[in-house]
């Protein structure tokens, strides 16, 4: 018998602007967040990402992320790689969080059609932009989330 052994969540970000990723991470870790982070720069890069490590992984460990994701990216954009994410059968269970910088209804309205789990637009203010991502630090300690694989 093989055992299923859960890991703990890694936080997937999803963003091409590295300074914005790093004050992601910073603020996250910060706000006392242990998990592993990675950094993807685009929405192409991260399906690859879930693409080999669970589409095609023929790993027995099950593994949890979530994923901040922007929405303005070369390559791949964040609503195409939402539409993959939620249309594959595998990734469709992983939370999304549209982390970005558009507030406009109609895109906001799009996503949430999509299966975004939540949409949380970025402040121009850096104190504003680190106190909503302390926010979001505390949810990701609080969430259950699913594991996949």
């Amino acid at each position: 018998m093989t055992l299923n052994l859960i890991k703990e969540t890694t936080i997937i970000i999803v963003e091409d602007d590295d300074g914005h990723a790093l004050l992601i991470e910073n603020s996250l870790k910060r706000s006392g967040i242990k998990n592993p982070i990675i950094h993807l720069k685009d929405g192409l890069d991260a399906y690859n990402f879930f693409k080999d490590n669970i589409i095609d992984s023929k790993e027995k460990i099950e593994k949890k992320y979530l994923i901040l994701l922007d929405i303005k990216m070369p390559k791949m954009n964040g609503i195409d790689f939402l539409k993959k994410m939620k249309n594959d059968s595998k990734l469709k269970t992983i939370p999304i969080i549209m982390l970005t910088t558009t507030d406009d209804p109609i895109e906001i309205h799009s996503c949430y059609d999509l299966g975004c789990n939540a949409y949380v637009v970025k402040p121009v203010d850096f104190s504003n932009f680190s106190e909503t991502l302390k926010r979001i630090a505390f949810f990701v300690k609080v969430i259950k989330i699913t594991a996949v694989n």
